[in-house]
């Protein structure tokens, strides 16, 4: 079951403030990076809360990711819509493709569901790409920001428009966090976990996969959505799988499962990225070595292995304590040999025991 753990408080309110700061002292590079952190960091939130909660990863989120831009590109320049109006329908339908796509898929598990997803996810890039409506493998140029300047906010500048996409993802993760504490995440920790006997406690498995796909769905049209106003253009590449591909490494790099370890992973990638490929064009095998250190190091990620040094550091510390009490309390006699065989036991994990 989700917990927002102090762990996890510190290290979103450590990345909201170092994005902060970030935002008043680097110039427009620095800011673009920003943005695009953000941005991916939202929608990897969005796949975590089904792969890491749910147990069931998706190659399609590239796609809802596109209908999200897409959605918005399109209500904007050729329908008139408003921004606003053009943001809500753009994660609506996201909403409803994912719901559908959820729905679907229910029966299928694993590699099937995998393949399932990706299916999907495929024949939404090949149908945007072929369509003219959608300006085919051109795209569609001139894709407008939201206007915010009743409340003195202009997103045409890089800055603001930044700090607004570090704004949308956080709320994005609350959203998310709200959601795995509902009676719908723990439903969907135990799917993960025993689909089997969730079943037979009476739960009905499609209609809360496809609850939990639409909100996922969701989020990550919203994530298009902030794409689509951060190039202000949009490709069908936006919907291609490897864009799927892309976030699944961002989670796993972060912690799959943990849901703030994927802004993590979304704010390593991309600096990564840009500061190897100023180095070198072979920046992939930079990234894949990374990649593969993370999994072999046990797949819990970067965000997972700071969980486990902290739990490690504070099983040490109960059992210095512990020791110094059984040996008659601080400064008494004998404390000093108590503590000392505490904190040279084993991995300092006796604490635990």
């Amino acid at each position: 079951m989700f917990q927002q753990t102090h762990l996890k408080t510190v290290t979103l309110l450590l990345l909201a403030a170092a994005g902060v700061l970030h935002a008043y002292t680097t110039g427009y590079f620095g800011l673009e990076l920003l943005a695009e952190i953000a941005i991916l960091a939202l929608l990897a939130v969005s796949l975590d809360l089904v792969a890491g909660y749910a147990g069931t990863i998706s190659l399609c989120h590239g796609a809802l990711y596109g209908v999200g831009a897409y959605v918005f590109a399109m209500t904007t320049t050729a329908a008139g819509w408003s921004a606003p109006a053009a943001m809500a329908g753009g994660v609506l339908l996201s909403a409803l493709a994912a719901g559908f796509i959820g729905a679907v898929t229910a029966r299928t598990h694993g590699i099937f569901f995998i393949m399932a997803t990706l299916a999907f996810g495929q024949m939404a890039y090949v149908y945007v790409f072929k369509n003219r409506d959608f300006g085919g493998d051109d795209g569609l140029s001139g894709v407008p920001r939201l206007d915010l300047s009743v409340i003195g906010v202009d997103l045409g500048d890089p800055r603001q428009f930044a700090l607004f996409c570090i704004l949308i993802a956080a709320i994005g993760y609350l959203a998310a966090a709200q959601v795995l504490r509902s009676g719908l995440g723990r439903a969907m920790v135990g799917m993960r976990a025993n689909e089997a006997r969730m079943r037979a406690l009476g739960l009905t498995l499609w209609s809360t996969k496809a609850a939990a796909f639409a909100i996922s769905g969701g989020l990550a049209g919203l994530a298009g959505v902030l794409a689509a106003q951060y190039s202000q253009y949009v490709s069908p590449g936006l919907l291609f799988w490897t864009v799927s591909g892309e976030v699944l490494v961002v989670v796993i790099l972060g912690g799959l499962g943990t849901l703030v370890g994927p802004i993590l992973g979304a704010a390593v990638l991309v600096l990564l990225k840009h500061e190897v490929s100023s180095l070198t064009n072979h920046w992939h095998i930079v990234v894949g070595i990374v990649l593969i250190v993370a999994v072999l190091s046990g797949g819990r990620g970067i965000f997972g292995e700071i969980e486990r040094f902290v739990g490690r550091r504070s099983g040490a510390g109960r059992a210095i304590g512990g020791a110094a009490n059984a040996a008659g309390g601080p400064g008494g006699p004998g404390d000093a040999e108590a503590v000392g065989e505490a904190a040279t036991r084993p991995g300092g994990e006796s604490g635990h025991a």
